[in-house]
């Protein structure tokens, strides 16, 4: 837990975050740093940052503004979720046109033509 949150609040940001592990489910949890921060505590203009590394993956950032710290960090959890997302459907075969060359179904392009020896 980052800047502007308390021990106390631990176990709650921890609760409306645990749904984010089915979508880092993928990755070995000692290679998965998620960290949550707060600015501007209790002001109108209270945001909440989430600043995640995965493997493999650039680094994401989602944030959201919110006076109620909940829908901020439910905001920010959402964002973070669909960037998650994006990444890992960028990087499919049927969404990547480099990929999607190099799949069995292109083998045969890659093969070279037999001369007949006949």
């Amino acid at each position: 837990m980052g800047a502007g949150f308390k021990e106390q609040d631990r176990s709650h940001v921890l609760e409306v975050l645990s749904t984010l592990a089915a979508h880092l489910g993928r990755w070995d949890p000692n290679d998965v740093d998620v960290e949550v921060s707060v600015k501007d505590r209790g002001g109108k203009e209270q945001r909440i940052t989430l600043r995640t590394t995965l493997p493999g993956l650039p680094p994401l950032v989602a944030a959201a503004a919110d006076p109620h710290l909940v829908q901020a960090l439910g905001a920010a959890k959402r964002e973070l979720i669909r960037q998650i997302e994006d990444q890992k459907s960028a990087r499919e075969p049927k969404n990547n046109r480099q990929l999607r060359n190099k799949t069995i179904r292109h083998l045969g392009a890659l093969r070279t033509p037999r001369a007949d020896t006949r």
